[in-house]
């Protein structure tokens, strides 16, 4: 059902010393993973509203031997809501928190903040609701209105990719 941020990473291609952001990292399989292949040399910071996600991602990452993982209690719907600087960031990973927020074109323009020039942002929701898993119907975004939303915020789309049987993938640049 889901896909493995592992696979999902693999397909953005995450090199030594890169800068990740991972907006609305709660309980951080995409900020771990990131943290890896970034390695030593670069940072991750996972960014989340909900302070006992962020409480047990630090525990795990600190069992793990990850230190380089900065941890932030931020909001991405808020302009600088993330407290990361101005254009610093190689890589936005927004996966799974665009059907929580009200505001969509907020995050976006956090996302194109927070990035260098010709940075990636990594769009990954929901396309359709699976039982009990996932968001009610009325709360789905899809995949074209995600797209008018980065596109309408600085961002141009680069490719489509594969994210699991309920969900659509998709990298951004910014422009």
């Amino acid at each position: 059902m889901f896909k493995d941020p592992e696979t999902v990473l693999d397909q953005l291609v995450l090199g030594e010393g890169r800068v990740v952001a991972d907006f609305g990292a709660g309980s951080g399989a995409y900020a771990l993973s990131a943290a890896r292949r970034v390695g030593e040399t670069g940072k991750v910071y996972a960014v989340d509203i909900q302070k006992n996600l962020l409480e047990r991602f630090k525990n795990i990452a600190k069992a793990a031997r990850i230190h380089n993982v900065e941890i932030i209690w931020g909001d991405i719907e808020k302009s600088a809501g993330t407290k990361i600087k101005n254009g610093v960031v190689d890589v936005a990973i927004i996966s799974n928190v665009l059907f929580q927020n009200e505001d969509k074109s907020a995050v976006a323009r956090e996302a194109h903040r927070v990035l260098k020039n010709g940075g990636r942002a990594l769009v990954v929701d929901w396309s359709e609701t699976s039982g009990a898993l996932g968001p009610s119907a009325d709360h789905l975004v899809p995949q074209k209105e995600a797209r008018d939303v980065f596109e309408r915020n600085g961002f141009s789309h680069e490719r489509d990719i594969s994210a699991g049987e309920h969900h659509y993938g998709m990298i951004f640049r910014k422009m």
